[in-house]
C-alpha cells in the first residue's frame, strides 16, 4: 500500500514527469506524443529507485541495524532540508528529446527530488534472517542473491506502475482538458510538500 501511495503522489508531482510530457504533446499537438513520453519517464524513474535500494539493500548486509536505521534517518531529513532550501532541478535538457534523453531526464530528476529514499523505510521492514545469515556464512549465495533481487525488483515495480498510472491519467487530463493554464489558477509547491514528508519519514524512521 505505501508503495502504491508513493507512487500515485510521484504522479501527480509535474516535476516527475506529467508537465514534461504534456509539454512535448502540446508542441507536436498530438496526445500520442503525451503518452508516447511516459514510458521512458517511468524507466528512468524506476532506476533512479533501483540504484538507491540497491545500496540500502548492500549496507543492510554489513551496518548493524539500528545504525542503518539512525543513518536512514539523517539521509531522509537531511535531504528533506536540502530540498527545502535549494529546490532546483536538472535543466540541461531541452525539447528536441529522444528516448535515451527523456531516460536520463527522469533518472536525474527522480534522483534530485529523492525519489527512492523514500522507499529505504519499507527495505528496512523486510525479514532479516537472511541477511544475518548471509553475513554468518561471510558469502551471499545464489537463492540469497535472487530472493533479494525479485523483491528489490517487485517493489520497483509496484512503485513505478503505479506513478505510470497516475501520470498518464493526470497528463491526458491537463492535455485534453484543461492545458497548461490550469497551473496558473490551481498550484501549490509539490516540492515543499515532498520535502516535508522525507523530513517526517526520516523523524519516524529514527524514533520507531
Amino acid at each position: 500500500m505505501v508503495l502504491l501511495f508513493l507512487g500515485a503522489f510521484h504522479g501527480i508531482n509535474p516535476g516527475m514527469g506529467w508537465l514534461f510530457a504534456v509539454a512535448l504533446g502540446l508542441q507536436e499537438q498530438r496526445l500520442r506524443a503525451v503518452f508516447r513520453a511516459l514510458l521512458p519517464i517511468a524507466i528512468g524513474h524506476a532506476l533512479s529507485i533501483l540504484v538507491v535500494l540497491l545500496v540500502a539493500g548492500m549496507l543492510q548486509v554489513v551496518v548493524p541495524e539500528r545504525l542503518l536505521h539512525w543513518l536512514s534517518a539523517g539521509v531522509l531529513c537531511g535531504f528533506g532540508l536540502y530540498k527545502l532550501i535549494r529546490a532546483r532541478h536538472p535543466r540541461w535538457v531541452g525539447m528536441r528529446v529522444n528516448f535515451k534523453d527523456l531516460v536520463l531526464w527522469s533518472f536525474l530528476m527522480a534522483s534530485a527530488h529523492g525519489a527512492g529514499l523514500m522507499l529505504v523505510p519499507v527495505l528496512l521492514q523486510w525479514p532479516r534472517e537472511a541477511y544475518a545469515h548471509a553475513q554468518l556464512i561471510h558469502t551471499l549465495s545464489p537463492d540469497f542473491i535472487a530472493t533479494s533481487l525479485s523483491l528489490l525488483l517487485a517493489a520497483v515495480g509496484v512503485h513505478t506502475l503505479s506513478m505510470l498510472l497516475v501520470t498518464a491519467a493526470v497528463a491526458g487530463l491537463i492535455y485534453e482538458k484543461w492545458g497548461l493554464a490550469i497551473l496558473r489558477q490551481a498550484w501549490f509547491n509539490l516540492d515543499w510538500v515532498w520535502a516535508g514528508a522525507l523530513i517526517l519519514t526520516g523523524v519516524c524512521v529514527a524514533v520507531l
